[in-house]
């Protein structure tokens, strides 16, 4: 069920890099772009270049007062700072087909607005540990693959495939036109994790602890499955939450 992806290392930590300059060679050098901050009310010639740059390589800028980049750095950042990412995201569609090839029955998880980076880190552990082959988050709202989130990860953010889309409820309805079941895990329903057949190709999806899985998810699904509990708290942690729904997959497909 384990995909053999080989592991992706650009860097062992999240760097910052900064100038106009240094941005734009960055990016077309094929460096992952984590996150762009760019001063409000920034101009000039060059800073139209790196907004072209940008364009091409579909990375969305964040504008930021200039009191948040000299926080970020001291020198002198000419009103952009960017974020370099450890890992170098991949693209699902390019996954899926490899994983039916290998005669592999796929077990995607699908995080949709999980901003918290330690419960990133935890969520990649948890879904290498369960041979999961890839995890799919979205471009925007989403927590930043950092080094905390590597060290939390135990290095399993160096061996999964994590696809980063900007279109990320298409995404999730490409996989389900690909074969693959969309399984949901949310209250709003009367069934169990049990009831779902995960021996068939699935992708499990996972909501923040705060909002939940979006509408749109929960309208394309195939399946609503809830966690039963018996506590008076009324709910898990997402990581938590994750590992039971998908050993429930691993047991099912022993």
């Amino acid at each position: 069920m384990t995909g053999n992806y080989p592991p992706r290392r650009s860097s062992n930590n999240s760097q910052f890099i900064f100038g106009i300059r240094a941005i734009i060679e960055a990016i077309v050098s094929g460096k992952e772009i984590e996150s762009l901050y760019v001063q409000r009310g920034l101009t000039g010639g060059l800073y139209q270049e790196l907004k072209q740059v940008t364009s091409e390589h579909q990375i969305t800028p964040q504008y930021v007062p200039v009191e948040k980049l000299n926080r970020m750095t001291p020198k002198n950042h000419q009103g952009v700072v960017a974020v370099v990412s450890p890992i170098t995201y991949q693209k699902i569609e390019n996954i899926i087909p490899d994983v039916f090839e290998k005669g592999e029955v796929p077990l995607i998880l699908v995080l949709d607005s999980i901003t918290d980076v330690r419960n990133m880190g935890a969520l990649a552990r948890t879904a290498e540990c369960a041979g999961v082959h890839a995890i799919l988050i979205p471009a925007k709202g989403s927590a930043q693959i950092n080094a905390d989130a590597v060290k939390t990860s135990a290095g399993a953010l160096y061996k999964i495939p994590v696809c980063r889309h900007e279109n990320f409820v298409q995404t999730v309805r490409f996989l389900q036109e690909s074969g693959l079941q969309i399984v949901c895990c949310t209250e709003k329903t009367n069934d169990y994790i049990y009831k779902p057949d995960y021996t068939l190709p699935t992708a499990v999806v996972m909501g923040s602890e705060e909002d939940g899985i979006r509408n749109e998810l929960i309208r394309t699904a195939d399946h609503l499955a809830k966690i039963p509990m018996y506590g008076e708290i009324e709910s898990l942690n997402v990581s938590v939450s994750a590992g039971i729904i998908l050993y429930e997959a691993v047991r099912q497909r022993q």
